[in-house]
């Protein structure tokens, strides 16, 4: 692993990027916050200010501007999938240079979408695990006692991880060379405090976070409880979505269990709360198409019937009527 420090921009400083960004620039490296003008002007006056169980309290120095403007090394996509498409002017292609952009957002659909705009070989899949909040531009607040994040480093060509049948136009073309820079960049992030760990198959990562997520986000949001409370009062509903989203990602080519899904569930914090849940009670937008979404039309692609989840995702389509 190099021991050169890294310049690394991040485009949407929120839960996930702010406590990224602070853990990077804490340890030593050069972070780029890219957002909206209010934004970059408190995090370039203030820093970001993270208050961790698991890091401690404390307060990192990083630049900020509205548009990336020189090359860097990483770059970290943590927007939510509905501001994707609209941030990704904050990130022009022709200034990144040899940067990964590493997205690590919730879907699946976004891949596809950062394949089309920038080297689709610099792209690599990352998921994380982790409940993290900005309570105020710069403030973020880690309410998890882990977090966790994988990246796609396949030794060989491998197909994107699209809900539907992939697009052979967006597939990345990885080989060793491309690993290597993976590897230090895991290895900086592991430095910064985080777990972070490698994975050979791109499809089987994506889905082993949606196949968490989804069920959990779709009923955590529709009942407004906690996971304590889903996996109590809402077990039958909870093990029908969890066979369902087995079954599709079966079909897709992923490994899935849905009795270790399940144990997973059954050991997660009982206070933890969807990001998806957290959004509706506040009123933004939330990542039901990019979840719960991208499940149904992956099952539609395959012939899988997802009553449990089908319902779910109408149901929070139309709170209103709820």
């Amino acid at each position: 692993m190099t021991t050169t420090p890294l310049t690394v921009a991040v485009l949407g400083p929120g839960g996930v990027g702010g406590l990224i960004g602070g853990l990077l620039a804490r340890d030593g490296h050069r972070v780029v916050c890219l957002a909206g003008e209010r934004t970059a002007a408190v995090l370039a006056r203030d820093g970001l200010h993270v208050r961790s169980g698991q890091f401690g309290t404390f307060t990192a120095e990083v630049e900020a501007v509205t548009e990336l403007s020189e090359p860097v090394d990483a770059v970290l996509v943590t927007v939510k999938e509905t501001a994707l498409a609209a941030s990704l002017d904050r990130l022009p292609a022709h200034v990144l240079g040899a940067a990964l952009v590493v997205p690590l957002l919730n879907g699946l659909d976004h891949m596809a979408v950062l394949r089309e705009r920038y080297p689709a070989a610099r792209v690599v899949a990352g998921t994380i695990r982790v409940e993290t909040t900005r309570t105020a531009p710069g403030r973020i607040e880690h309410t998890s006692p882990f977090a966790a994040i994988e990246l796609a480093a396949p030794s060989g060509p491998t197909e994107p991880a699209t809900s539907t049948a992939p697009a052979t136009s967006t597939a990345p073309a990885t080989s060793d060379e491309l690993r290597r820079p993976v590897e230090e960049f895991a290895g900086q992030l592991r430095h910064s405090g985080l777990t972070v760990t490698l994975r050979e198959d791109e499809t089987a990562m994506l889905w082993s976070k949606l196949s968490f997520l989804a069920p959990l986000a779709l009923l955590t949001t529709r009942h407004t409880s906690d996971v304590g409370t889903v996996r109590t009062k809402h077990r039958p509903e909870l093990l029908a979505a969890l066979d369902e989203i087995t079954a599709v990602a079966r079909a897709v080519g992923a490994p899935a269990d849905a009795q270790a899904l399940l144990a997973v569930i059954d050991r997660a914090p009982g206070a933890m709360r969807s990001s998806m849940q957290r959004d509706a009670e506040a009123g933004r937008p939330t990542e039901l198409d990019a979840t719960g979404g991208a499940v149904l039309r992956a099952a539609a692609a395959h012939g899988i019937a997802v009553p449990t989840l089908a319902r779910l995702v109408a149901e929070l389509s139309e709170p209103a009527e709820r």
